[in-house]
C-alpha cells in the first residue's frame, strides 16, 4: 500500500490508543496504551485490517504464518480472504501431542508469510522466522498491521526479514484528535 488508508488509521487509533497509567512490559510506567486486542476483536476493523494486508502478500508464498496470540485471529481473516493456508506459530513448541512449533500443515519446502498484529522490536518475529526456517521453510517477510518499531532502520533485517505493514506510527500519530 502506497498511501496509509487514513480512515483506517484514525479507526484504528480511536478504537486502541488508552490514556491513563500503564505499566508497560519493561516496567516503565506510560500515560498512553495501545490496546492492539481492541482492533482485532471488533469485527469491522479485523475485516479492513485483514483486507489491507493481502495485496501486502508476496508473490509465491504458500503459507501464511500468525504468531501466537495477536497474529492468530488476523492470519486466519487473511487466509480466508487470501484462499492461503493459515499456520498458527506457538511462542514454543508445546511438549505434548504432535509436539509442533507450528500448527497447520508441513512447512518443510515452502515459503512462509509471517502475519503479526504489531511489531516494535520484532522480537517474536524473529524467534518464530529462525524456528521455521530450522523445520526447512523459507521466511523473508512479515507482513504486520502495525510497525511501531521506532526509527526508519527495519529491526528484522539481522535475520533477512522484510516488513509490509498497514500502518505505522507515525500513521497513527499523524490522524491523532
Amino acid at each position: 500500500m502506497d498511501q496509509p488508508d487514513a480512515a483506517l488509521a484514525r479507526d484504528i487509533d480511536a478504537a486502541c490508543r488508552l490514556t491513563g497509567e500503564f505499566t508497560l512490559r519493561s516496567g516503565q510506567v506510560a500515560s498512553e496504551y495501545f490496546d492492539k486486542y481492541l482492533f482485532e476483536t471488533d469485527p469491522d476493523l479485523l475485516a479492513r485490517v485483514a483486507a489491507a494486508m493481502v495485496p501486502l502478500l508476496p508473490a509465491g508464498t504458500d503459507l501464511l504464518g500468525g504468531l501466537e496470540m495477536g497474529g492468530i485471529p488476523i492470519v486466519t481473516v487473511v487466509s480466508a480472504r487470501s484462499r492461503i493456508p493459515a499456520l498458527f506459530v506457538r511462542k514454543e513448541a508445546k511438549t505434548y501431542g504432535t509436539c509442533k512449533l507450528a500448527e497447520g500443515p508441513d512447512v518443510s519446502g515452502r515459503t512462509v508469510t509471517l502475519i503479526e498484529d504489531v511489531i516494535t522490536t520484532g522480537g517474536a518475529v524473529r524467534n518464530a522466522a529462525v524456528a521455521l526456517r530450522e523445520a526447512g521453510a523459507t521466511v523473508g517477510t512479515v507482513v504486520c498491521a502495525i510497525d511501531r518499531s521506532p526509527g526508519h532502520d527495519n529491526p528484522l533485517a539481522d535475520v533477512g526479514l522484510a516488513i509490509r505493514s498497514v500502518l505505522t506510527k507515525a500513521d497513527l500519530d499523524a490522524v491523532r484528535v
